[in-house]
């Protein structure tokens, strides 16, 4: 009996001292001298692999300036980076369970998922529209009626396409890709009609494509999705870090320079030029910078 109380009153304990140091990153990354970055490996050109295989990208480039700005705060200019892919579907429990640090993707602020994480300030705004064949003849979402229609598994478009599918008295096949590349894939060899997806990373999909003549880009804006670095919620200090960071980059300017370096010129590993000039939605956030969800 003695023993199960011991035991007992260990794990408690241990859970007692395990909690502040989830909750206080910074800390977390001082005791260990890792900071681990979740990284995505095909949501181009924000965070995916190069020919190399190394994860490269607008969010990526930006998380890298707030690990620059942890290094100075925490006086380890050695601070190792550990890189950890994730998932639409693993990115919000590998950041609750302490995996990794931040999230570098392409992940919209939502206020669902501010009761499980907070995000940083918004670095991108996008509307999610869908992507077909150019010579399907879909142009709305009326001519999905009885079609296959793909997203990616723990996204969320797949609540738009539900939304809307209700609203026009449509009836779609839903299928999931693992990942976008698995969904763009879907359209692309026949399997799905359309794949409706944020703008931005169709964009970047089709500009990638074998013949990028095959696609297009259509229908009404279902929603417009706000992006922001993800991080663990409740941590005031660390999320104090990470926006006066990318606040910085806003007020200087340096994020235009960034932007221009991914939206606007050729992006590894094809040196394929998305050609998408900065929208108003996104000037307005640099000017005015807040963490918003929707």
């Amino acid at each position: 009996m003695r023993t199960s109380i011991r035991l007992m009153a260990l794990a408690v304990s241990s859970a007692l001292l395990a909690a502040p140091a989830m909750a206080d990153t910074l800390q977390k990354i001082k005791d260990t001298g890792t900071i681990t970055i979740g990284h995505r490996e095909s949501s181009i050109p924000f965070s995916y692999l190069d020919g190399n295989q190394k994860p490269v990208g607008y969010s990526m480039e930006l998380c890298n300036k707030i690990v620059d700005a942890v290094k100075k705060e925490l006086k380890m200019p050695a601070l190792v980076t550990k890189l950890t892919p994730v998932t639409s579907q693993t990115r919000i429990p590998l950041m609750t369970n302490g995996t990794i640090d931040l999230e570098c993707g392409s992940t919209t602020n939502s206020l669902e998922r501010q009761k499980q994480v907070a995000f940083g300030v918004t670095t991108f705004v996008s509307p999610v529209r869908m992507v077909v064949k150019a010579d399907s003849g879909i142009k709305s979402l009326d001519d999905l009626n009885g079609k296959a229609v793909a997203t990616t598994t723990g996204t969320t478009s797949d609540r738009y396409i539900k939304q809307n599918e209700k609203g026009h008295n449509i009836d779609v096949k839903n299928v999931y890709g693992k990942d976008h590349a698995e969904s763009f894939l879907m359209v692309e060899t026949g399997r799905a009609s359309a794949f409706v997806m944020d703008e931005v990373l169709l964009a970047g999909f089709i500009a990638n494509a074998k013949n990028p003549k095959e696609f297009a880009i259509v229908g009404p804006a279902l929603s417009t999705e706000p992006y922001g670095i993800m991080l663990r919620k409740d941590d005031p200090q660390f999320k104090a870090l990470v926006d006066k960071t990318l606040t910085g980059l806003m007020k200087s300017g340096e994020i235009n320079k960034i932007y221009a370096k991914w939206f606007t010129s050729p992006i590894p590993p094809k040196n394929v030029n998305l050609n998408l000039p900065m929208n108003a939605q996104l000037q307005e956030a640099i000017k005015n910078p807040n963490d918003k969800g929707i």
